[in-house]
């Protein structure tokens, strides 16, 4: 098939971006081993970038003009859609792919409006849903959001939870298909290099600061381990970043911010040694649509301590493949976790060992690929492509 992603604000040619960017990159690069053609469009956020350029075997990527050519804050795109949407819209009139598949809810409205009138089905993605307002967003977001879902041929959610969500914006449950994210066992993988360490126990958090606060509070009580925060901004501009501040100023006042380390956002290439670097590997956001990160560490063969929330509860089966805590758990509670897998020489390897096993099982790109690969065939072969709600 000739397959056209759209993802408006999440290129896969950057180095250091979130999960977005990392999806649309691995699936890609997987659809085309299996054959397809790939093209991936993206925003232009760089005068000097090239219209079209390749990606990897069988991928290009095509920036497309839609507003200025420089970085442009994600919750501040909406207004260039229109304009993306008409681009996609000159480009499919003449020559139209198999499949489109949006990825998060802004490229939803520009490949459906890129699509209209043209019988290409649109199937969306929306790695993260806006639902009472915990994504932040436009004021419009909801409503865009929902519309989007209703006009897609079919949505892929990353997890379970995302698909019952769904079920909240009206939209009938057969429409819906559950393929999990995916990552690069190939880079993600037990064995490989470890970044430098001490001889202290080491827990990582990796994405979002979120959860960041708590962890350094529960570090009061795991006097033998230090915490490594990776994400947010650049390490350069950490001092100019308000969370970080707020977070370092918590470490300071706790008396542990000796033991805490920030390093800022990292190139994706260099992730899997950090991670393999860690004892222990904990993510607490309050929803995790695919749970990625987790996902990368236990491909590293690191045990996991997850919010059980989003993606996490298909992902990590709790005493199996990692440790579930409640959302927003008390620091002591994840203390206790904590001081566990540090004190137990078979627990963190079992744990480990199984994580990696259920990552080859369920969470390659080769998997994902053939996944998403049989929705694409299912609204391919519908005609014509499924209408909009009324």
């Amino acid at each position: 098939m000739r397959i056209d992603l759209v993802s408006e604000h999440a290129s896969p040619l950057a180095t250091t971006g979130g999960g977005q960017s990392v999806h649309v990159a691995g699936l890609a690069a997987a659809l085309a081993r299996r054959g397809h053609e790939v093209t991936v469009h993206t925003r232009r956020d760089d005068v000097a970038l090239p219209d079209s350029m390749p990606y990897a075997r069988g991928v290009t990527v095509e920036h497309i003009r839609a507003g200025p050519a420089r970085p442009v804050a994600r919750d501040e795109l909406l207004p260039y859609m229109p304009e993306f949407a008409a681009e996609l819209a000159r480009r499919w009139a003449a020559g139209p792919p198999d499949v489109v598949h949006a990825h998060f809810w802004m490229s939803g409205l520009a490949a459906l409006g890129g699509a209209a009138g043209l019988d290409i089905p649109v199937v969306q993605t929306f790695h993260a849903l806006g639902g009472a307002g915990r994504e932040g967003g436009p004021p419009e977001r909801l409503r865009l959001e929902t519309q989007a879902g209703w006009d897609a041929a079919a949505i892929i959610a990353t997890c379970g939870e995302e698909a019952r969500e769904l079920g909240a914006y009206g939209i009938p449950p057969e429409s819906v298909h559950v393929v999990p994210g995916g990552v690069d066992a190939g880079r993600f993988r037990p064995g490989g290099p470890a970044a430098a360490r001490g001889d202290r126990g080491r827990v990582i958090t990796v994405g979002r600061l979120e959860g960041a606060g708590t962890l350094i509070e529960a570090l009061c009580h795991v006097p033998e381990a230090e915490l490594v925060v990776v994400g947010g901004p650049a390490r350069a501009d950490l001092g100019r970043d308000p969370e970080a501040t707020r977070l370092r100023r918590l470490a300071a006042a706790r008396g542990v911010g000796r033991r805490v380390v920030f390093t800022g956002r990292v190139r994706h290439e260099d992730l899997p040694a950090l991670l393999r670097s860690a004892d222990v590997a904990v993510f607490l956001p309050s929803h995790a649509s695919s749970g990625l990160a987790a996902i990368e560490a236990m491909a590293c063969g690191v045990p996991v301590v997850v919010s059980a929330a989003g993606g996490h509860l298909d992902t990590v089966m709790d005493g199996v493949t990692g440790l579930h805590v409640p959302p927003r758990v008390p620091p002591g509670t994840l203390a206790g976790r904590l001081r566990r897998l540090l004190a137990d020489p078979r627990l963190g390897p079992s744990l480990g060992a199984a994580g990696a096993a259920r990552v080859r099982e369920r969470h390659t790109w080769d998997h994902v690929a053939a996944g998403t690969e049989a929705v694409y065939t299912r609204v391919a072969d519908a005609s014509p492509a499924v209408p909009a709600r009324s």
